[in-house]
């Protein structure tokens, strides 16, 4: 453990920074939105592109694992919306508690840092958590707040939905270089290079990004931010493991990386939501706050375990 640990500390080190350099004002809210932009629009999706271009498409194109952890966040999802119900809450509210306590930073934190501990095999059952992840959970978000308020489902809110996917550069990097490695055509070196070297700056940027915002994060109801985060850090990568161990046989590799990314901290496009649909964004910017924080020791202590 201690292994992983000294590993880890460098990536959430970086996160510390970008934290401290937003809370002394040295790095404005401004800033960290462009360098957002910046990671998300450019660096992480050449880093996206030319890992999946070099993938077997045999090693993404995995029915049990896809169902491993479809179904492993899906209990996770259905738990925490009944919970949420339970203590007398609306489906909105319900629903965004749900994405806070099953969606992972994969994309952010996830893909840099497994990469960088697992090996580069890592980034196929990578790419399927986040493409889940987005496409299926990110929509279902969408689906039940249209329903809601309409009352109904519409062509104009799946059109939404088609668009925005289309729109999201994680989606379209994954797309094409799936596209690319179909046809099993190397990289000219020159582009290879390229998307090295910009790729590069996605995991200092990334980290940075995401410290940086989290000293915008406020507090509100701590109780329900940690009973969330509890939900995102263990009951979710447990409930992936028993899906990968119990019901579909997936691989130990596979499991262990889909396990690890589980355990990730509540991501931040959830915030992103919430905000733009009005629902709970503070009790939502709680619970990044504080799963991020708590994942510097659980992370540390599920990426030991699945490791070995």
């Amino acid at each position: 453990m201690l292994d992983i640990l000294l590993k880890t500390l460098p990536f959430f080190a970086i996160l510390g920074l970008g934290f401290a350099a937003a809370r002394m004002k040295f790095f404005g809210e401004q800033a960290t939105t462009h360098l957002t932009k910046f990671v998300f629009y450019f660096a992480l999706s050449a880093m996206i592109f030319r890992f999946t271009a070099t993938l077997p498409l045999s090693e993404v194109f995995q029915p049990r694992s896809v169902l491993a952890y479809l179904s492993g966040t899906l209990f996770v999802y259905i738990l925490v919306t009944v919970v949420a119900l339970l203590r007398g809450i609306g489906i909105e509210e319900a629903a965004i508690e749900a994405q806070s306590g099953a969606i992972g930073n994969v994309g952010f934190l996830g893909i840099p840092m497994l990469v960088m501990l697992l090996g580069p095999s890592a980034i196929g059952p990578v790419m399927i958590v986040l493409v889940v992840d987005l496409v299926v959970f990110g929509s279902l978000l969408v689906v039940i707040v249209s329903a809601m308020r309409d009352g109904r489902m519409s062509l104009a809110v799946i059109g939404s939905i088609v668009v925005g996917l289309t729109k999201n550069p994680m989606i379209v990097a994954i797309l094409l270089g799936l596209l690319w490695a179909a046809f099993a055509v190397p990289i000219p070196d020159p582009v290879n290079e390229f998307l090295i070297l910009l790729g590069a700056a996605a995991t200092p940027g990334a980290l940075f990004a995401i410290g940086a915002s989290l000293a915008t994060k406020t507090t509100e109801r701590i109780g329900v931010a940690l009973w969330l985060s509890s939900a995102k850090l263990a009951l979710h990568p447990l409930a992936v493991a028993v899906a990968c161990f119990t019901l579909f046989d997936v691989s130990p590799f596979t499991a262990a990386v889909m396990i690890s990314a589980a355990a990730m901290p509540t991501a931040g496009n959830v915030f992103i939501l919430a905000q733009h649909y009005g629902i709970a964004p503070v009790r939502v910017s709680s619970t990044i706050l504080v799963s991020t924080v708590v994942s510097i020791l659980t992370l540390t202590l599920i990426i030991a375990a699945v490791s070995g």
